[in-house]
């Protein structure tokens, strides 16, 4: 949505374990708003889409509507980059859904309710046809997060009914001939306890030919996860999840044996001078004001009161059920006004840094960090320091412990440390927002901001979470 890069990419062999390569949207480059210049973008940006590889030229192809207006496609010879704008249509894929048939040409799925398919241009940069195929029938309701297939010479249209059911159509040829909706599932009992009901995402097949159904489901506060089931066909060519006492199994077999690419928890000192393809900037970043180089320096990048006004907030997903992140802090050549820390980073947020006014340091908890629901999702409140205590030196450990479980507390707590080994609370629990609207979940948020004026920095030495 409005994170840049945007668009991440993760890899996996078994369909388990996967790791974060890269981002197909280098840049958000749709506006000032994208760039916190005047304007936000919250919750627009980036919503579904689509990725597929194609072998004629050996290029990944990406394709997304934004603003609802005009679809960007980019193209890269790997999935860890470099990405690149291949072309604009003038056409909103909703929610699309991308096929390279066997004779290479490319199709597009998309739509809310009415459901259509594009035929795009040789080069996958342009519109050269678009058909409406598929009406929604009442006794339905909403059908949308088309992906596209084809099995045995029948072309496949999977869709979702929000949030809480799945459903298929089929036929022979790309562009018409749909028949009725097969129900895929309906209000099917969770995996997870206290979270949404399996929808929407995709259906794999592997190499020696068994077929998969990754769906998400809601887990708020953490925002949305991946849930896999196995597929089998009926005898008519329609796909049925394998469910476990008539509901998704907690536990499957294996696709295939297990590789285990590395963890997404970890120390990350920011070794070398580019960020891992794990974090994601809080719309794009001012450039200029930030650097790595075994450790990042954040230099004050905007005068405000409003952490959603601030540029070069650095942000990354919490690892759950539950989660902790601890960021090692030095903030000696903070200004006189800055703030600077660790936030915990959603519609309704709160934090946990280094206030410096005058000559004076202080760690406060920060709560009441809250966004309006609604059109251009308006700041409510700037924030109320909750818990607050003066500290000598130079260097902080700034701590954020989340349970994020949807069947959990779904509370979080502060703390902090002069030495990195001794860790204080700071103020009261913070009770997450578990709202669906925001869409995201919560994340970490590495901040500096300066309330006076521009010309401090800090440096964010290492993150590590658990």
């Amino acid at each position: 949505m409005h994170y840049s890069p945007g668009a991440p990419i993760l890899h996996s062999k078994d369909l388990v374990n996967w790791e974060y390569v890269g981002h197909a949207v280098p840049s958000l480059d749709w506006g000032n708003k994208y760039n916190l210049n005047g304007a936000r973008a919250y919750v627009n940006g980036i919503w579904a889409s689509t990725m597929r590889y194609r072998k004629s030229n050996g290029l990944y192809y990406w394709l997304g509507c934004i603003d609802f207006g005009t679809t960007y496609v980019y193209t890269s010879p790997s999935p860890s980059g470099p990405w690149k704008l291949g072309g604009k249509i003038n056409t909103c894929y909703y929610d699309a859904g991308m096929l390279i048939d066997d004779n290479d040409q490319i199709y597009v799925a998309y739509g809310n309710s009415k459901i259509s398919v594009a035929k795009l241009s040789s080069d996958g940069f342009s519109q050269v046809s678009t058909q409406q195929v598929f009406t929604t029938p009442s006794s339905i309701g909403t059908l949308e997060g088309s992906r596209f297939y084809k099995r045995n010479g029948q072309y496949y249209i999977f869709m979702t009914k929000p949030a809480n059911g799945q459903y298929v159509i089929k036929s022979s040829s790309p562009q018409s001939g749909y028949g009725s909706a097969f129900q895929v599932l309906l209000n099917l009992k969770s995996p997870v306890s206290g979270s949404g009901i399996p929808h929407q995402g995709s259906l794999v097949d592997t190499p020696s030919g068994d077929w998969y159904y990754m769906a998400f489901i809601d887990s708020y506060p953490g925002g949305r996860i991946p849930v896999l089931a196995p597929i089998t066909w009926t005898g008519d060519g329609w796909p049925t999840i394998q469910t476990v006492n008539n509901a998704w199994g907690a536990n499957y077999r294996y696709p295939t044996t297990p590789v285990n690419l590395g963890s997404t928890t970890g120390k990350d000192s920011f070794s070398g001078t580019s960020l891992g393809p794990q974090w994601e900037w809080n719309h794009n970043p001012d450039t200029t004001r930030f650097s790595v180089n075994n450790g990042i320096t954040l230099s004050a990048a905007t005068v405000t009161n409003d952490l959603y006004w601030a540029r070069n907030t650095l942000t990354k997903r919490i690892h759950g059920p539950q989660g902790t992140g601890t960021l090692e802090l030095d903030f000696s050549k903070m200004a006189d006004g800055d703030r600077a820390g660790l936030a915990l980073f959603r519609d309704k947020s709160a934090w946990i840094g280094i206030a410096r006014d005058g000559s004076t340091n202080k760690v406060q908890y920060v709560t009441n960090v809250n966004l309006s629901t609604g059109n251009g999702w308006p700041t409510q409140s700037t924030g109320t320091v909750s818990a607050s205590q003066t500290v000598s030196g130079s260097k902080v450990w700034l701590r954020i412990k989340a349970d994020i479980a949807p069947g959990g507390s779904k509370t979080a707590t502060f703390y902090w440390s002069s030495d990195g080994n001794t860790f204080s609370q700071l103020g009261g629990g913070f009770t997450m927002n578990s709202d669906w609207q925001f869409f995201m979940g919560y994340r970490y948020g590495i901040f500096e901001y300066a309330t006076k004026a521009l010309g401090g920095s800090v440096k964010a030495v290492s993150f590590t979470t658990a």
